[in-house]
């Protein structure tokens, strides 16, 4: 796995040792970022089931002002520990090791909002929906933000999860890529549209 673009291009991640992991393919991170803006100046980061950190690493070295990590496994922490070290982006970053649903719930509670929001739990085991709720109700993505799911093409995502509604899906072999955005009306309630 290596950082795609900007300042910290070409640099390879580590990924935590003994530990069944699935980080996100190169060639699907690639994707990903082709889509978004190739500059994240001033954007905020969520990413949760963070595992390497590599969708986060990669934002922050396209810009991003801030990335929030978090993921419950002590080995990923320790790892995206020193790959923020080592990359020189830990100053942008902070870490936690916390349960993602617990952790929406403090978030929201604190107030905070977030620009980009990966969302990419183990495949297959039910987490993806209870997630995406929790997102929904924790009015913790700012009114142009996008949460992007990554999930295996057999798990299912609905069209619309309170205010957030599908904006796109992209397929990459077994695995889909769902954006989601607030719908038009929630995101004209902030007075962005």
């Amino acid at each position: 796995m290596r950082v795609i673009s900007g300042q910290a291009k070409g640099r390879r991640i580590k990924a935590p040792k003994g530990r069944a992991l699935r980080p996100t393919a190169d060639r699907v991170k690639e994707a990903l970022f082709n889509i978004l803006p190739n500059d994240l100046s001033g954007y905020r980061v969520l990413d949760l089931f963070a595992g390497t950190g590599s969708l986060t690493l990669e934002a922050l070295s396209r810009g991003a002002a801030e990335g929030r990590l978090i993921d419950t496994s002590r080995e990923a922490r320790k790892a995206i520990h020193q790959n923020l070290q080592a990359l020189g982006l830990s100053e942008r970053a902070k870490l936690w090791q916390a349960p993602v649903l617990r952790s929406i719930r403090l978030l929201s509670r604190k107030g905070e909002t977030f620009d980009l929001i990966f969302l990419d739990p183990p495949y297959e085991r039910g987490l993806v929906e209870p997630t995406l709720r929790a997102i929904a109700q924790g009015g913790i993505l700012r009114a142009r933000g996008r949460v992007i799911v990554e999930h295996s093409a057999r798990e299912e995502v609905a069209a619309q999860y309170g205010p957030l509604s599908l904006v796109d899906q992209r397929r990459y072999g077994g695995t889909l890529l769902s954006f989601f955005g607030l719908s038009r009306e929630e995101a004209s309630k902030d007075g962005e549209i």
